[in-house]
């Protein structure tokens, strides 16, 4: 048995005993997360009817001990209490992230022996098999060469197999193994490129893809990372969920990139933090119900600190680009320190006047118009109606992302001529923004595909729809298994405001997430009649593609359709582009 199988071995523990608390598995952290702004380690317990404070207590103490024996007493320890949790945290080098999880599971190792009242592995024999781990793991000259990054005002990213300094044509990328000394980099070849941070509940991909296409309108070279992919103008490197540091690291590091668009999701951000810290701007869309309950995140304050780790990425020139008519965000911009830029659709909201007075840049919908301030007049305008995505405004939610994206393509250092070119000829389609609001006609009838799965991106569909005229309203509805019962009813009420002539609930079978096969459908069913609507009026469907064909199979020239696809988008684009 080799050291980390004896240490692993070691820190067993029966929690038979303790049925009232669960311990996920230890998460390291690349960067900026939710506690804080440093790379580490971090453990979620979660507990029952059990006083928070003794379990922070024993953190103090064991961790302490622990980093103390180890010779990290310059690193911290922190913890972060939630409803029905506690998040304990320590700092680690970050050539000893690895090695982070195995000091913190000791940590944890001793805190649950002493509440349990067992007896702990020896503390020595613990300490001496972590050192011989921590030198396995130890990269002196990767620590060498952050610290002359930092003096030479050079972004450094850092995963498991490479360390590149720089971004994009300017930067340089070599093994972990192998990197240089400082002395042996051309530092005057390298720099990096402004790139932004998007994020928010909804509406953080169609603001990248906007970005991204405004950036190829000023003839830059873009990368961009969403929820679908990652890929560097047209070129996809790879699809998959990329809303996380790997698809930033990938696009930064590309020799091709001049700027870059990265969405940034609140899975990515709890999970591994943050790639980097000198975003040029960082954008919050808004905070809505979604995911709570996941990562000790179990209220909408809580989950808009989340979406504001962010801020704490930005270059210290940086800008915090903020929705004025969210509620979530602006109490959070209370504590933000960065310069921000507030968007709005209205030129009287308080903080659209307020920056105004204060000669502070801000974008707002004034009339047909949507309006960039630069600080000292209205630079320039567009009527929304020249921006396909709004649907002539009656989409208020792209609206919003269109401003967003005003706001944070100014402050990459694009004109505004091209931001217009990139808002005027942005399509809302399966190629340019998949899933986003895009349009189709079959046998007559308009058809809208959306990926809207939570209430509030539910309700801002059905709101840009509702004043399309139709003979019949037909709508498509699914949801995860992982959402609770009343999000579901949420949900369906969200949805019924689209006022159907018929619902078809469709089971997503890869997203059960602990639900039996049929039982969503079935909530989404009482949901609808608890509201008012006749049994007769809703059907199941095995699928989304499956519910999708039922529908197109009764539409007729007038009709309406909405269909919100979560999973099997494929299938359904396929089945709208069959004769």
């Amino acid at each position: 048995m080799d050291r980390i199988e004896q240490l692993e071995a070691a820190l067993d523990i029966d929690w038979e005993q303790a049925d009232n608390i669960r311990v996920d598995p230890v998460r390291r952290l690349t960067g900026p997360s939710l506690i804080w702004n440093r790379p580490g380690a971090v453990v979620d317990i979660f507990f029952e009817d059990f006083d928070p404070g003794i379990l922070t207590a024993l953190w103090e103490k064991h961790a302490r001990l622990a980093l103390d024996a180890l010779g990290w007493e310059d690193e911290n320890i922190a913890h972060r209490s939630f409803r029905g949790g506690v998040s304990l945290t320590i700092s680690a080098p970050l050539d000893q992230l690895y090695s982070a999880v195995y000091v913190a599971q000791t940590a944890w190792h001793y805190c649950a022996a002493e509440l349990l009242n067992v007896a702990p592995s020896p503390f020595d024999r613990m300490i001496n098999d972590l050192k011989t781990v921590m030198a396995q793991e130890a990269n002196p000259g990767l620590i060498t060469l952050i610290a002359a990054a930092a003096l030479h005002d050079v972004d450094i990213l850092c995963d498991d197999d490479e360390v590149s300094l720089g971004h994009g044509a300017s930067s340089k990328t070599w093994s972990v193994a192998e990197v240089p000394t400082p002395d042996k980099v051309d530092w005057s070849d390298l720099h990096d490129v402004p790139f932004a941070l998007i994020t928010g509940t909804n509406g953080k991909t169609t603001t990248t893809r906007l970005c991204a296409t405004i950036a190829r309108a000023a003839g830059k070279v873009v990368g961009l990372t969403s929820t679908d992919l990652v890929q560097v103008d047209d070129d996809v490197l790879d699809r998959g969920d990329y809303s996380g540091p790997g698809g930033a690291r990938m696009v930064l590091r590309d020799p091709r990139v001049e700027i870059a668009c990265l969405e940034v999701a609140r899975g990515g951000i709890l999970r591994r933090g943050l790639p980097t810290r000198r975003a040029r701007v960082a954008v919050v869309t808004n905070v809505a119900k979604d995911h709570l309950g996941e990562y000790g995140v179990t209220s909408l304050p809580e989950l808009a600190q989340v979406k504001f780790v962010v801020a704490s990425a930005l270059a210290p020139d940086g800008v915090l680009v903020l929705n004025a008519d969210d509620s979530h965000v602006v109490d959070a911009a209370i504590n933000v320190t960065a310069a921000i830029w507030w968007f709005s659709l209205h030129a009287s909201t308080p903080q659209i006047v307020q920056a105004r007075a204060l000669g502070k840049p801000c974008a707002y919908l004034k009339g047909d118009e949507l309006i960039f301030f630069d600080g000292t007049a209205e630079a320039w305008t567009l009527d929304v109606r020249d921006v396909p995505i709004t649907l002539s405004g009656a989409a208020r939610h792209n609206v919003h992302n269109a401003l967003a994206a005003m706001c944070t393509s100014t402050a990459l250092g694009i004109p505004g001529e091209a931001i217009r070119v990139g808002l005027s000829s942005f399509i809302s389609d399966p190629r340019n923004n998949p899933g986003r609001l895009n349009e189709f006609h079959y046998n007559g009838a308009r058809i809208f595909v959306d990926f809207a799965h939570n209430p509030h991106s539910i309700a801002a569909v059905c709101d840009a729809l509702a004043l399309i005229p139709s003979e019949r309203r037909f709508v498509l509805l699914s949801q995860p298994g992982d959402r609770s019962n009343q999000n579901i009813d949420e949900a369906v009420t969200a949805a019924l405001q689209f006022q159907p002539d018929l619902i078809v609930a469709a089971e997503i079978a890869d997203y059960l997430r602990g639900r039996t096969l049929g039982e969503t459908p079935i909530l989404i069913e009482t949901a609808a009649i608890s509201a008012g609507i006749k049994p007769e009026r809703i059907l199941h469907a095995s699928s989304p593609s499956t519910g999708a064909k039922l529908i197109l199979d009764q539409v007729q020239p007038g009709d309406l359709v909405l269909l919100m696809v979560l999973s099997d988008r494929e299938g359904v684009f396929e089945i709208l582009a069959s004769p």
